[in-house]
């Protein structure tokens, strides 16, 4: 293969055939020189079998921060190698630089770094590299492979972590969480509790505390005291069926939900309650239990996306309301729109409120509050500038707007008469309203 400098020397070579009585004769030689050079390149650069490729570097990012990968070119070989590299992965994961020119003498070996700051989360593998061997002219060079774009790539896959803006206020929630847990140590609150001791009565005890046992044994009147029970259950279930994919600001509805989820899983662990994750669309797409590590699922929500498929809540329902099921709190992340809700989880409902502590979370897109709200026209009286005049798509969209509200309103209600509690938040406030939700079940000892 030639390089552009074949065509440097064909265009240099073009006012010599002028000056020759046969111009054709000009022509030829300086074809045949061109070809006789590109020929040598091609003769004298070095074979690229003797090329060995490795990769190491990162393995995860979070979402927004910068990965280093690199690709060390090994030459095997006894001849030097004059090479282009040109490393490829897929658009998303913002490779940088793409294109490497290194020369190898025989035996060496040189590192190419590859900085990478990725866009979506997810797994962003490397797709190929291009090697090319140059000639010491430059005007040809070797390509690896029978076709001119063949390649070769070491096997290498960047795991891009879900971005977690909540993390900020995630401190702020554990010190609540850690008042939660010590007024909670007043023994006696709420029904679902576990035994802790037995200890004297003392006016303002609840009677029915007294253990009449411990009383007798002890010639006084002994109640138990309880302490906040652990190990609870927590389980999160994200929608990743076609509403996940709205846009909400910049990014996906699905963005939120997985931020919101996260909080929600470091804080449930931190209190020692089982967090799970049930992720599903028209098919499930994760199942996992986090055990106390938090690892396994973050790497379960790295790798959702969403799908183009209405969802099918049939299988969480089956997962969830099994006889040895043990009461939890399941937090359902989906969008609070009539159709699928009206569809899709309302007929379930009623069961998993009466087995299940059930949170019905939708993030709100703050665009539609703007629109469904026209500009005021000033007093009067007022120096300032008047508005616009208003038009009549204006007017449209403010009434489109309002009605996407009213209907809004209108699920919040009725999935309330069902049992569940909803929150309907805009995206900055979002996680931290579910995370809200949480500790106000803890701290009323409904959890």
């Amino acid at each position: 293969m030639v390089t552009r400098r074949f065509a440097l020397i064909l265009l240099a070579g073009l006012p010599l055939p002028a000056l020759l009585p046969a111009p054709w004769i000009g022509l030829l030689l300086v074809a045949g020189f061109a070809v006789f050079v590109a020929v040598l390149d091609v003769f004298v650069a070095g074979p690229l079998t003797a090329v060995r490729l490795t990769r190491s570097g990162d393995r995860t990012v979070w979402l927004g921060g910068t990965a280093t990968v690199t690709l060390t070119a090994t030459n095997t070989g006894r001849r030097p190698l004059r090479l282009h590299v040109r490393d490829s992965w897929v658009p998303s994961a913002g490779a940088w630089p793409a294109q490497h020119d290194v020369f190898l003498p025989r035996g060496a070996h040189r590192a190419l770094e590859v900085k990478l700051n990725p866009v979506r989360h997810g797994d962003r593998p490397a797709v190929l590299v291009t090697l090319r061997s140059l000639g010491p002219f430059g005007v040809a060079y070797r390509q690896r492979g029978r076709k001119w774009n063949a390649s070769v790539s070491p096997p290498w896959v960047l795991r891009v972590l879900p971005h977690f803006p909540s993390r900020r206020i995630l401190p702020e929630k554990l010190a609540r969480m850690r008042v939660i847990e010590g007024s909670a140590v007043t023994r006696g609150r709420g029904a679902g509790t576990e035994f802790d001791a037995l200890r004297e009565y003392v006016i303002g005890d609840d009677v029915r505390s007294i253990d009449w046992r411990a009383s007798a044994r002890h010639n006084d009147v002994m109640v138990r005291t309880w302490r906040p029970e652990r190990d609870r259950r927590v389980i999160c279930v994200i929608d990743t069926g076609r509403t996940s994919a709205a846009r909400v600001g910049d990014a996906p509805r699905l963005d939120a939900a997985i931020d919101a989820a996260l909080l929600l899983a470091v804080l449930a662990t931190r209190a020692d309650d089982r967090v799970d994750l049930f992720a599903l669309d028209a098919v499930v797409r994760a199942r996992v239990s986090s055990s106390g590590k938090m690892d396994r699922l973050i790497d379960a929500m790295a790798a959702l996306t969403p799908a183009p498929d209405e969802t099918d809540w049939t299988a969480l329902a089956s997962a969830l309301l099994r006889r040895d099921q043990k009461r939890s709190l399941v937090v359902i992340f989906t969008a609070l729109e009539p159709a699928p809700i009206v569809e899709g989880l309302l007929p379930l409902l009623r069961r998993l409120t009466a087995r299940h502590q059930v949170v019905v979370a939708g993030v709100r897109d703050p665009a539609v509050s703007r629109a469904a709200v026209l500009p005021s026209a000033p007093p009067p009286d007022s120096s300032s500038v008047p508005p616009a005049a208003i038009t009549a798509a204006d007017v449209h969209l403010a009434a489109a707007a309002q009605r996407v509200l009213t209907e809004r309103d209108r699920v919040r209600e009725v999935l309330t008469r069902f049992g569940a509690i909803v929150v309907d938040e805009d995206a900055g406030a979002f996680a931290g309203r579910v995370a809200d939700v949480y500790l106000l079940l803890k701290a009323t000892g409904r959890l």
